[in-house]
């Protein structure tokens, strides 16, 4: 890959997730301190991503490989998403916030998915050269929720227009991008291609089905994490959680550099059953650990975050592009950027809910707290048993798909 290219990628990655670092994290605070908005409405709010992630990828990947240049659609999108933003930024009535919330999110969601097919596109060989493009997103996380910070931003509106600014700048950013022209030009647009059943005719392959399914219910105990890891650090009395929660990005960098060695050595199974343990490692630390002596424990499950997130889901849009047909991949990855990202995360947040409210504990004083060490054991045992399931049943040999 020539040298401009990679730069040209890299900072696409970095403005990629700085924008969405910008008010994903802050947002809870923001939402319940300045705005006064309910619990259930601020689930609902969380649950935009979600929400769009199982509407949006099909549609738009289908219409990337068939009608238009990646760049452009991925260009749109984020320009008409910064308008979005700034117009969220003014409001305070959660009636007026949360439809455009989600209008916003259906526009940003499908970029995800857009921006790995784009670069897998301009790719020899995506096992080794994906990692170190991959990271500099993780850096652009860790960039917006500093910044956020420094600018005072945590609990007011500004996070919105920070993000805004970032979303017009990669949407004017989008032109430069290299061109990426559909794969699957001409012909007559079916029902299928609308609902991206081609894509789902991978699913065929008893391997890609495994996959699919250990992705898509690993992400129902992954969601215990972003929902609760900041409420439950915060309420065992850990300071600073904000910057702590940081260590789990930098954990991410460490292992997507390290992810090419340890792609050859392992294979795309081994490398998502580490994935997997390190899931279950985790809710088991957060389980057994606290705020005092068993500090430690905390700050292992929270830098696990790179083996979790790395070994299994980047591995995956790896595994994903070699198995896709050239044709399809756009597709392909927004499936699943659906399954994942869309159906499995969005279970998961109706999951911990009830899990969270039946451990409640409320003091003498009227305190109310939780018994997070029975919480844990629930996500803890639900990656056990999906690890041992995907153990018996994946099977990880890839032959790349042959363009057509």
């Amino acid at each position: 890959m020539p040298t401009s290219t990679r730069l040209k990628l890299s900072l696409l990655m970095f403005l990629q997730y700085f924008i969405w670092g910008t008010w994903y994290v802050t947002m809870g605070p923001y939402l319940n301190e300045t705005l006064k908005f309910s619990g259930p409405q601020l689930g609902l709010a969380y649950g935009a991503t979600a929400l769009a992630a199982i509407v949006s990828p099909f549609f738009v990947g289908m219409v990337a490989d068939r009608f238009f240049a990646t760049e452009k659609i991925m260009a749109v999108l984020h320009l008409v998403g910064g308008a979005l933003l700034l117009y969220i930024s003014t409001l305070t009535t959660f009636g007026t916030f949360y439809p455009l919330l989600l209008i916003y999110t259906l526009c940003y969601m499908p970029t995800l998915a857009l921006a790995n097919s784009l670069s897998f596109r301009q790719m020899t060989d995506p096992g080794k050269e994906f990692p170190g493009i991959r990271v500099l997103g993780t850096i652009g996380w860790i960039v917006a929720g500093y910044a956020i910070g420094v600018l005072g931003f945590g609990t007011s509106a500004g996070m919105f227009r920070t993000a805004a600014a970032a979303s017009i700048a990669l949407g004017l950013y989008s032109f430069a991008l290299p061109h990426t022209p559909p794969t699957s030009t001409g012909g007559k647009v079916q029902l299928r291609d609308i609902l991206g059943l081609d894509a789902l005719a991978l699913m065929k392959e008893r391997s890609f089905a495994i996959f699919v399914l250990g992705s898509f219910l690993i992400c129902i105990p992954l969601q215990f994490y972003y929902g609760l890891a900041g409420t439950f650090l915060s309420e065992i009395g850990v300071a600073d959680v904000s910057s702590k929660m940081t260590l789990g990005q930098w954990s991410e960098i460490g292992f997507m550099l390290l992810m090419p060695f340890f792609f050859v050595r392992l294979g795309v199974k081994w490398m998502m059953i580490v994935g997997m343990l390190a899931w279950t490692v985790r809710y088991a630390l957060f389980a057994l650990g606290d705020a005092g002596s068993g500090m430690w424990m905390l700050y292992v499950g929270i830098l696990l975050h790179g083996i979790c997130y790395d070994f299994f889901f980047v591995t995956g849009q790896i595994y994903v592009d070699k198995k896709a047909p050239a044709h399809l991949r756009g597709a392909a990855q927004g499936f699943i950027a659906f399954v994942t990202l869309g159906v499995g995360m969005f279970i998961g947040s109706l999951v911990f809910g009830p899990v969270v409210d039946a451990y409640k504990l409320v003091d003498a004083s009227g305190a109310v707290g939780h018994n997070w060490s029975a919480i844990w054991v629930y996500p803890a045992a639900a990656a056990a048993v999906v690890l041992v399931l995907f153990f018996l049943m994946f099977n990880d040999r890839v032959e790349t798909a042959p363009a057509k």
